[in-house]
Order: structure tokens, then C-alpha cells, then sequence
């Protein structure tokens, strides 16, 4: 017999879904960039002095290194992305003011999705990303991009209808959760976010292709019915779907090329000039000797080999590889840290 009160908690959850859903549809318009500004970046050669869409493709991979490195969210890396794809869509920006302006909407970003405390120093960020600017250059840009935007930040997105399509699925499906990856969805967005071109495609558009490919691969009959519910009720039509899902298609099947040169994610290593290395070595001789501390009965040898080993250990943390979360898919999507040679002059 059907538990009819989970029936009915179900259907009251999945209309809430569909109202929410239609809210985002009316508003995604909204905050896409400019499409004859993207345009434009589109036809730019690289031999001008002008933005390219190679500049751009390497400005968004910096951003999910930084994203990376701060452990923020993938909400933080796709907000981050939007608003740097609406400035360049509005203004006509030069390849020296390229990085300002990335570390910029990096900062909006984590100030409208992460939490206070969790938000590093502007003079943390200047130094990790090495844009070559100074805190009253990032201010000065930050103001003009909150100009051109409105103040506008909080954005939908296609991640926010990657998981909304995502929660809907599920809350009509009678298979495991853990078929439908989110993980693995957020990772292969995160690559199309990497091509100047998926930024002049609708957010809901981009992400019901790729949850319908993921579906594809999975070969549910249930799940691919559930999904055309989703399409008609988002009233996408089958041609649009079919020229963005060939488009993403290929995206990622380049991402999974062995040919393709992929972003990686290795060790961080911090690499000192000689003279700084001769200097710390000094230093470390030249620490005075200290008096030795009386033992105290609580205190035994083995309590005193576990406290170092702790430290070491916090020690290790800092040249240890980052989680490899992402590396599970079917292909690796781990973004290049430029910082990874961080080069400490005296």
C-alpha cells in the first residue's frame, strides 16, 4: 500500500520546484552577457592589442585556480565567471587590465556566496594570483565594475539550473540518488565555462544539456522521460537543444582527447631564489640556544613524540596535493595553478 502522506509531501515538493523554476526562466535574461559584446571578443585576432577569446578562456581557468586554492564553492567560480563575461560584454578592455579586472570579479564573487571569515585579505589575493597591481588599482576597478553592472551581482546562473533540474529529477525518479552525478555535472560545466562560446548560450539551455547527455550515458528510460517534462516545462525547443548539446558534446569530448593539453593539479610548490635560500639557511643557524625546559611530571616522552608528530603533520599540509574530487570523471578537469612555482624574491 502507498504512503499517501509521502505522496502528497512529494507532489507539494515538486510543485514548489516548478514555481521556483519558472522564477529563474523569467529573470536568466536578465543577467546573460551581451551578445554582441561577446561577439565582438569572438572575432578579436590575437595579434591585436585588443581582448581575444584565448585571453579570456586563460583568465576564466586562473579564476577556478583561485577558486581552487581558497577551497571556495563552484557557485563562487560560476558567479565569478558570469560577472567578468557581463563587464567584458559592456566595455572594450585591454589585455594589461585583463587581470585586474579577473581578480576583481573574484572578489565580488566570494563576497556575495562565502562567508565572512572565509574571505581572504585583498593583499592575499594580489599575492596568490600575481596580477602585478596594486589594493587601490583593485579598488578603483571593483567600483567600476559595480557601476557598469548595476550592483547586480547575485546572479542566475546555469549552475543554478543544474541543480534545480538536478532536484527535480530526483524527486520524480524511482532510481538511487547516486546515479545522477552532481559532482561529475558541476565539473563538466566548470569545462564549458572555460569556452568563450557556452557564455552567449541561455543558463537553462547549457544545463539541460548536459544533464541530458549525462542521461544519454546512463540510458534511463525513466530518467530521459522525466527530462522532457523538464523541457517542455522550461520551454526550450528541441533545435536550440540539439545545436548547444552538439556544441557541449564536443567540448567535452575534447576535455577527455588525450591530445587536448588539460589544466592539472599538482603538488604547490614554493620555489625561493638562491640568495633568499642562503638567507634562510643563515637564519636558521644563527637561532640562539635556548633554555631547556624543566619536565613536569604529567609530561612523559611518548606525550612529547605525539605532539610532534601533530606538528609535522600540520607542517606536510601545506606541500600536500589539494582533494582530488573531480578526478573520478570520465575526464580530468583539474585547473593549471599558475601559482603553483610561486617565485619569493628578497
Amino acid at each position: 500500500m502507498k504512503d499517501l502522506g509521502a505522496e502528497e509531501q512529494m507532489s507539494n515538493e515538486a510543485f514548489r520546484l516548478f514555481r521556483q523554476l519558472k522564477l529563474h526562466l523569467e529573470q536568466e535574461w536578465k543577467f546573460q552577457p551581451r551578445e554582441k559584446g561577446l561577439s565582438l571578443i569572438e572575432r578579436t585576432a590575437e595579434n591585436e592589442n585588443t581582448l581575444c577569446p584565448r585571453l579570456r578562456n586563460a583568465k576564466v581557468e586562473d579564476l577556478w585556480s583561485l577558486t581552487n586554492f581558497f577551497g571556495f564553492t563552484t557557485e563562487t567560480f560560476v558567479l565569478a565567471v558570469n560577472i567578468l563575461d557581463r563587464f567584458l560584454a559592456l566595455m572594450k578592455v585591454k589585455p594589461k587590465h585583463l587581470s585586474c579586472i579577473g581578480v576583481c570579479c573574484f572578489q565580488l564573487a566570494a563576497q556575495v556566496l562565502e562567508e565572512e571569515c572565509n574571505i581572504p585579505s585583498i593583499h592575499d589575493v594580489i599575492r596568490i594570483s600575481q596580477c602585478k597591481c596594486t589594493v587601490s588599482d583593485l579598488k578603483r576597478m571593483e567600483k567600476i565594475i559595480s557601476e557598469k553592472l548595476h550592483f547586480e551581482f547575485k546572479a542566475t546562473t546555469a549552475l543554478t539550473f543544474l541543480h534545480l533540474y538536478h532536484t527535480i529529477v530526483l524527486c520524480h525518479t524511482s532510481e538511487k540518488k547516486e546515479v545522477l552525478n552532481l559532482d561529475k555535472l558541476e565539473a563538466q560545466l566548470k569545462a564549458c565555462n572555460c569556452r568563450l562560446v557556452f557564455s552567449k548560450a541561455k543558463p537553462s539551455v547549457l544545463a539541460l544539456c548536459l544533464l541530458t547527455l549525462e542521461v544519454q550515458t546512463l540510458k534511463s528510460i525513466e530518467l530521459f522521460e522525466i527530462v522532457l517534462r523538464v523541457q517542455k516545462h522550461s520551454k526550450i525547443s528541441d533545435s536550440d537543444l540539439l545545436y548547444w548539446r552538439e556544441l557541449v558534446s564536443k567540448c567535452l569530448a575534447d576535455y577527455s582527447s588525450p591530445e587536448c593539453c588539460k589544466p592539472d593539479h599538482k603538488k604547490l610548490v614554493w620555489i625561493v631564489s638562491r640568495r633568499t635560500a642562503q638567507n634562510l639557511q643563515n637564519s636558521y643557524y644563527s637561532v640562539p640556544e635556548l633554555p631547556t625546559i624543566p619536565e613536569v611530571g604529567c609530561c612523559n616522552e611518548s606525550e612529547s613524540e605525539d605532539s610532534c608528530e601533530d606538528m609535522s603533520c600540520g607542517e606536510e599540509s601545506l606541500s600536500s596535493s589539494p582533494s582530488d574530487l573531480e578526478g573520478n570523471f570520465f575526464f580530468d578537469l583539474k585547473p593549471k595553478s599558475k601559482w603553483q612555482a610561486f617565485n619569493c624574491q628578497s
